[in-house]
């Protein structure tokens, strides 16, 4: 199987892609993005235009957008420059960014209230936190939830099935995994299945190629590895990470701990 990777992106922008555990924030060129659904939900931002997302048989434009987990939509940029941030359920930043949305259409919100602030983007951990503008009053994630997201987040390849954390959990298989939904907004398997994609994308700041990146994320192919990086995106792994400096952070607050720089012309 051959990936048609279509253009690379531009390679003036200094597109950069941070990643942490359960987290990550991409912050660079506007991408030409297929329909896709995430695995966690997607704090979009036009940097310097709005955006018209596609859902269904609905289409809105926007400068800010919170695209729920396991949401099958197209998003057209009109500008030249997006943040994408891809929020862990596993913390109560998602709900926080949630509260501050004005508008719903569809399962999508818009219209954050302190929009023109997301458009100044400093370090990634202060633009998260104006994303979030909260107190942090909000409630946690049920602790058995909680305990599941981590464990995968720490070891995604690990083999413990979603009965392994139900019985640790003292509950029935189908009443964890429809608990964890229900906490999450999105599936044991998509959960998983986002940590694989953090676990490679961190293999490749050490130096790896997408061959092994895909290796050491548990898949069983470059190709399998692709495949489910564009349904998740809407952008195939190599279009993206040949013109993305990607910085890693082994905790939960980013630093700048290792990086792959793309390659510039002369």
């Amino acid at each position: 199987m051959t990936e048609t990777a279509g253009p690379p992106l531009s390679r003036t922008c200094y597109a950069t892609l941070w990643l942490w555990p359960g987290r990550a924030i991409y912050r660079g060129a506007s991408l030409q993005l297929d329909t896709h659904s995430g695995s966690v939900a997607c704090l979009a931002v036009g940097v310097d235009a709005a955006f018209t997302v596609h859902v269904g048989r609905v289409s809105f434009k926007a400068r800010s957008a919170l695209i729920p987990a396991r949401t099958p939509h197209r998003l057209v940029a009109h500008g030249a420059e997006m943040i994408f941030a891809y929020l862990d359920p596993g913390t109560p930043l998602e709900r926080a960014c949630r509260r501050q949305m004005k508008m719903h259409t569809g399962p999508i919100a818009h219209g954050h209230r302190h929009e023109d602030a997301l458009l100044d983007f400093e370090a990634p951990e202060a633009w998260l936190a104006k994303a979030a503008a909260t107190e942090g009053r909000d409630a946690r994630l049920d602790p058995r939830v909680r305990a599941a997201a981590a464990a995968i987040v720490r070891d995604p390849c690990a083999a413990e099935s979603a009965a392994f954390f139900a019985e640790r959990a003292g509950l029935s298989t189908s009443r964890f995994l429809h608990l964890f939904q229900q906490e999450t907004s999105t599936t044991f398997r998509r959960y998983r299945l986002w940590a694989r994609m953090l676990r490679a994308g961190a293999a490749l700041t050490r130096g790896g190629d997408l061959t092994s990146a895909a290796m050491d994320a548990g898949f069983s192919s470059s190709a399998h590895f692709s495949s489910a990086f564009h349904a998740m995106f809407g952008v195939p792994p190599s279009r993206l990470y040949a013109s993305t400096r990607i910085v890693f952070a082994e905790s939960a607050a980013p630093s700048e701990v290792a990086r792959r720089e793309p390659e510039r012309r002369g």
